[in-house]
């Protein structure tokens, strides 16, 4: 499974080049459901997941990767409350707010101000007086990362 997934990697990548779309996740079930996770610097529109899906789809057939035909692809963009995993989603997201689940279960929540080579600096409320304070989080600390969408 992991040689055609790497694969269907190598064929999304060819078609990904001179755009600004790319891969957050790649994933296949057991019965060939292929699941391609994309994101875009300038927003996934629904009109960019479909013509991916549709080139990405004829390309597999044409491999004859899968026995019958026998495959689904799905494509799309991460939901709202998947967690971020790339550097290049925590720079998409600057001025965004975010919450970080950092090691022994403390979190910070703060605006995504800047994406640093090895950290991220926040802006956060802190103490009775909601004080604003720039907070830098290294990469290494960071669990978990998730869009927080504020009304």
């Amino acid at each position: 499974m992991s040689d055609i997934l790497e694969k269907i990697k190598e064929l999304t990548e060819l078609l990904l080049q001179g755009t600004d779309m790319f891969i957050v996740h790649l994933k296949m079930k057991p019965v060939n459901n292929i699941k391609l996770y994309i994101d875009a610097d300038e927003g996934m529109s629904i009109s960019k997941s479909a013509s991916l899906n549709r080139k990405l789809y004829k390309l597999i057939e044409e491999a004859q990767m899968f026995q019958d035909g026998d495959f689904s692809l799905e494509v799309s963009s991460p939901g709202v409350d998947e967690p971020l995993v790339s550097q290049r989603q925590y720079k998409k997201n600057i001025g965004r707010t975010v919450l970080i689940s950092l090691p022994e279960d403390k979190e910070v929540l703060g605006v995504l101000k800047e994406v640093k080579e090895d950290a991220l600096l926040l802006e956060t409320k802190q103490g009775k007086k909601k004080e604003i304070v720039m907070v830098e989080v290294p990469f290494s600390d960071i669990k978990k990362i998730v869009v927080q969408i504020i009304f």
